[in-house]
């Protein structure tokens, strides 16, 4: 509410016949001087908001960098398989018929021919075994490593943080059944 404040005043009128005593009262409103002024108000408002801006830019600079340990510390979820290299499809032609039949001396198998034809089939099998035991495995699944096999030879290629991850993997596809040899090109970074 408004302050009132009354002041009164004696005042004496003489008059030619009469003398008086009047008494004059004059109130006087004050406005209301409750808070704060409109030039503080709006300077108090400016300084939060230029508070909350700086607050907010620090969650998301302090959120960013969060982000950027987290990816380093993870390996990326999403991986993108290239096909395993296939090994050449070898086709032979059956033998003429004008060839002759193998002749075996003394109870001895003949002895085998330049190439054989089952190494595309059993490269197919080492290669869907290696790929189960790659993606059943949750330490190597996540790790987007990549095999393939030529004449039971696996290349091994990918990226791993510790080189103990990349023994672990080597081991994990020597174990395979019909695996000849391992070249590992793991990266360790």
């Amino acid at each position: 509410m408004a302050e009132q404040q009354a002041e009164s005043k004696r005042v004496v009128v003489e008059t030619p016949y009469t003398r008086r005593e009047v008494v004059h009262s004059e109130a006087t409103r004050y406005p209301e001087r409750n808070g704060i002024s409109g030039a503080a108000l709006a300077a108090i408002v400016v300084g939060v908001i230029a508070l909350a801006a700086i607050i907010i830019l620090f969650a998301l600079n302090r959120q960013d960098t969060t982000n950027d340990n987290v990816a380093q510390q993870q390996p990326p979820t999403t991986i993108v398989q290239q096909p395993a290299q296939q090994p050449p499809v070898v086709v032979q032609q059956p033998a003429p018929v004008t060839q002759p039949a193998p002749v075996i001396i003394n109870g001895q198998p003949a002895p085998a021919s330049g190439g054989t034809t089952s190494s595309g089939r059993d490269d197919s099998t080492i290669q869907a075994a290696i790929d189960k035991k790659l993606t059943n495995d949750p330490a190597i699944s996540s790790l987007g490593i990549i095999a393939s096999v030529v004449n039971g030879k696996v290349t091994l290629t990918g990226t791993v943080k510790t080189q103990s991850l990349k023994a672990q993997v080597e081991r994990a596809v020597r174990n395979v059944k019909g695996v000849k040899t391992v070249d590992n090109q793991i990266t360790v970074g």
